[in-house]
């Protein structure tokens, strides 16, 4: 039985140039492919889809808005099976070098209330390492032609950490970023992942007491600026939080449709074919993760604890039928102030969320000895 599936993740892997960093589901745009996985898209979505109403709505990729505004009509056609809430969110992700004043008159036809606009910098050198360019000025005048139509509630996502990079180079960046007045900046370290250019190029990771200082750096600007550091990676103006990723965080169900998408229904941890032929072939799913008990406490702990609310007892409670206390002896990890603790929440403290990792594996060491998930329903 699935329960509380309100959420739907769409991924649409086109794109027009390949960024040296991307290690995402993508190939570049080639028409003779758009609508067969369009089609492919369409027969997945209507063989699994169960008509539950659905809260927030994220197109992602690859680069939705490298799609003809033909293509994207034809997207938000297949989209309308589903039945939208009155408040729904729904966000679609786009490169500003794509995103014509026509395309984003379609986006608000449609529905599209939150864009998600990648920049990741402007500081040329940089942008040379990434293999992107990012022109100041065209971002202004994207982020101005969405807000003509009325669409506000905007995020730019922000790479750090890059080969060459400078803590002043940085500060450039994040003033940039401030001057567009953007409700919600996402901030990355760069990763050096396998099968990207920059592997291939033997591109390395800066140091890691750089990268320490640059994390530190940003939460110190933005929130200096009024951003919530609302999750490890994500600020935000206060109700300007993702809600449709504060689902993933706080472990709620999702469909995830299209080539590459993951999702999280009843038990089940799905992701699809990573292979666009098999994926217009039909061939949709090609790994599942069926969880037990232990598996879904320690994803909730693992995603709760990466938001500044953390995991909510309350909740935990209603989930597992056990108290989070009566699993793990976590209270040391209190009495350090690693961990704040209400009546309510159990969560990290924010100068801890740099090494979340391993402030995790401590919480996950100190489940009980004599704990026996079986009798745990």
């Amino acid at each position: 039985m699935i329960n509380n599936v309100d959420a739907v993740y769409i991924h649409i892997p086109f794109c027009k140039e390949i960024c040296a960093y991307c290690d995402f589901c993508k190939v570049y745009y080639n028409k003779k492919y758009v609508n067969k996985y369009l089609d492919a898209l369409e027969k997945e979505i209507k063989s699994n889809y169960k008509g539950e109403v659905i809260t927030s709505l994220y197109i992602g990729g690859g680069t939705p808005s490298s799609l003809s505004v033909d293509e994207l009509k034809k997207l938000f056609g297949i989209l309308k099976i589903f039945k939208l809430s009155k408040e729904c969110e729904i966000t679609m992700e786009v490169n500003v070098d794509s995103l014509s004043l026509g395309k984003i008159k379609l986006l608000k036809e449609f529905g599209v209330n939150r864009v998600s606009l990648g920049v990741e910098t402007i500081n040329s050198k940089l942008q040379d390492v990434l293999e992107r360019r990012t022109n100041k000025d065209r971002v202004i005048s994207c982020i101005s032609n969405l807000r003509s139509v009325g669409i506000t509630n905007i995020n730019v996502d922000l790479i750090y950490a890059i080969e060459g990079e400078s803590l002043d180079d940085l500060k450039k960046d994040l003033n940039f970023i401030l001057s567009l007045d953007v409700p919600h900046v996402s901030t990355y370290s760069l990763i050096i992942e396998d099968n990207t250019k920059l592997k291939i190029k033997g591109i390395k990771n800066i140091d890691k007491s750089l990268d320490r200082e640059m994390y530190d750096m940003i939460s110190k600007i933005l929130k200096e600026n009024d951003y919530i550091h609302y999750e490890v990676s994500n600020f935000a103006k206060n109700n300007y939080q993702s809600k449709h990723n504060l689902k993933y965080w706080n472990n709620l169900h999702y469909y995830g449709f299209g080539v590459g998408a993951s999702g999280y229904l009843d038990n089940i941890r799905y992701t699809n074919t990573r292979s666009i032929t098999n994926y217009i072939e039909g061939k949709n799913v090609l790994d599942k993760e069926i969880l037990t008990i232990k598996d879904k406490i320690f994803y909730e702990i693992m995603l709760g604890f990466r938001t500044n609310i953390g995991v909510d007892k309350v909740e935990f409670k209603k989930k597992y039928n056990v108290n989070i206390d009566e699993l793990f002896n976590y209270k040391e990890l209190v009495k350090d102030k690693v961990l704040d603790e209400d009546c309510r929440y159990l969560r990290v403290r924010e100068e801890y969320f740099y090494v979340l990792d391993d402030v995790i594996l401590r919480f996950i060491d100190t489940l009980q000895t004599n704990v026996s998930f079986d009798i745990i329903v």
